[in-house]
């Protein structure tokens, strides 16, 4: 029998080298697409309203996988994109939020910020030019690419989000774009790639592309079909840059006046569009998929993680988002045929996290939900740690559900495990906490198949916390309108996985997968070395 399992994992080896070698020289460009807080069930709740040439494209000619999941949290952009790209989580690659705690520098620290770049486009002292990777511990399916074709291989990543476009390039990349709205309204980057922006992109930055975004955003199809999605007017979404009633129509060049500035782009489904023109500039001018070495595209749609955080998960406005991104994956689909060529390139498209209903709309029909106040279990905590071991001002921060403490406080290791076995014990007394789990548990407990396991791949040794506290399912730390993420719940976890092209058998799976097998996966199909964190597997079905 042991014979036979070790003839199986070698012809399944072959067979996976074959596919590498097969398709290694055939796939001129790898476009790799994250839609920002896309929740699975898009794709099937607003099916009926989809083209036949977009989500549905990739669908019927692609594979799915119908039971696809992060396995880490928490859940967020700036992880969620290093995870999809490195092929690994937190607890390797380092991105262990959007913002974290530096307990060395005692201070705040941003996922892609860096004081030793300067910005291109912007002003030198403008901070949101200050950016690139450099926080990523581990490299990207992009950096492997570039070293296995000496350079000669091309990374570019666009985005509207500065995270969304770094991370996904990796360390090597040629270039990564973001958008800077205010009163600039153009693409930009960082001296970490290049001394200055490429003719190509100062031209479309000049020919102010995006004032012609600023127009009325109304419904692409008539309101009263869009049946999927709650009312137009109601008391769970935001109002919208100066308009107190979140209703259609918006006319986007008066709020913009109003506003005196680009930003309002981002929260409305014509941020979409904008990238996709600049995407389209991308591949043409860097003539991305002309040659016999591979190239990789990272392209991250933005809006739609600013539409859902503002009107909820549930509106019209992120309905009418998705129906408008469905034209646009036609368009890059039709534009990459035309372009690059049938056949010639390899795509897929996933969600960097989920997203919660509305609490306060799960309460009002009687599903458990509501809001958690972190100031107020701050303070008792501390009382009770004053009261119960004599500790004063032990706790330094609370951030991202992980308690930093002021190590200063304790005279040995035995008072600091202490320390936080007491906090775990009050914690889990506390009203709406379910778990919590501390340092010296994570680094000392091999966990599987539980949310401990979610924890600790979420968890960095040098960068987390010392106490991790998971609140009840839909409780959330936010506004009582608009949605948000970060969970270990499957509003959050499942993703939608979509692969395309060459290289990749059309099917569905409802086998679980993970977002670290996307890169793993993506590296076999190249012939190319995974990662050098890379921790998933490849999903072997998916290649021919």
């Amino acid at each position: 029998m042991t014979q036979f399992r070790l003839l199986i994992l070698f012809v399944l080896a072959f067979q996976i080298q074959l596919v590498a070698q097969n398709n290694s020289s055939s796939t001129k460009l790898v476009v790799g697409v994250v839609v920002d807080q896309m929740r699975f069930d898009y794709l099937t709740k607003f099916e009926k309203h989809y083209s036949q040439d977009g989500f549905k494209r990739l669908k019927r000619e692609g594979f799915e996988a119908k039971n696809f999941h992060f396995d880490y949290v928490p859940t967020y952009t700036g992880p969620g994109h290093a995870s999809i790209f490195t092929g690994t989580s937190p607890m390797n690659h380092g991105i262990i939020a959007n913002n974290w705690y530096d307990k060395f520098s005692k201070s705040s620290v941003y996922c892609a910020s860096d004081s030793s770049v300067t910005g291109l486009g912007v002003k030198a002292d403008n901070r949101d030019g200050k950016m690139s990777p450099h926080r990523m511990l581990t490299t990207s399916f992009a950096d492997q690419n570039r070293l296995h074709t000496q350079f000669k291989g091309k990374t570019i990543g666009v985005s509207i989000k500065d995270r969304g476009s770094i991370l996904p390039a990796g360390h090597t990349a040629n270039a990564a774009y973001w958008f800077a709205g205010g009163d600039l309204g153009h693409f930009i980057s960082s001296d970490y790639y290049m001394e200055d922006l490429p003719k190509w992109v100062k031209k479309f930055n000049s020919s102010k592309t995006v004032k012609r975004y600023l127009k009325e955003w109304d419904t692409y199809k008539p309101i009263d079909t869009y049946i999927e999605s709650g009312s137009d007017l109601n008391n769970y979404e935001n109002g919208f840059k100066g308009k107190d009633e979140a209703s259609f129509p918006y006319n986007l060049k008066k709020l913009a006046n109003e506003n005196r500035n680009y930003s309002i782009l981002r929260a409305t489904p014509y941020g979409n569009d904008l990238l996709l023109d600049f995407a389209k500039e991308a591949i043409l001018n860097e003539e991305l998929g002309q040659d016999e070495y591979t190239d990789v595209l990272t392209l991250s749609f933005s809006s739609t993680d600013y539409v859902g955080h503002n009107f909820g998960v549930n509106s019209k406005e992120i309905q009418d988002t998705y129906v408008r991104l469905d034209q646009n994956i036609a368009d890059l689909l039709q534009f990459l045929d035309k372009e690059v060529g049938k056949g010639n390139y390899t795509l897929f498209l996933t969600a960097d996290h989920g997203a919660v209903h509305v609490p306060q709309f799960l309460k009002d029909i009687k599903i458990p939900a509501g809001y958690f106040e972190i100031d107020k279990m701050r303070s008792a905590l501390e009382e009770h740690l004053s009261s119960k071991l004599g500790l004063e001002n032990c706790i330094e921060k609370i951030y991202n559900q992980q308690i930093f403490l002021d190590y200063s406080k304790f005279a040995s290791y035995a008072e600091f495990v202490s320390a936080q076995n007491e906090i775990k014990h009050f914690l889990l007394q506390y009203k709406h906490i379910d778990k919590a789990y501390t340092r010296e548990t994570l680094e000392n407990t091999a966990f599987s198949g539980t949310s401990g396991e979610l924890v600790m791949r979420g968890f960095h040794l040098k960068r987390s916390g010392d106490v991790v506290y998971i609140p009840d399912n839909s409780f959330i730390s936010y506004s009582k309108k608009g949605s948000t993420h970060g969970s270990g719940n499957n509003y959050d976890t499942q993703a939608p996985l979509l692969m395309f092209g060459n290289g990749i058998t059309p099917g569905v799976t409802y086998s679980r997968y993970h977002i670290p097998d996307i890169a793993t996966t993506i590296s076999a199909l190249l012939g190319i070395e995974k990662p050098n964190g890379a921790s998933g597997t490849v999903i072997s079905e998916v290649l021919k």
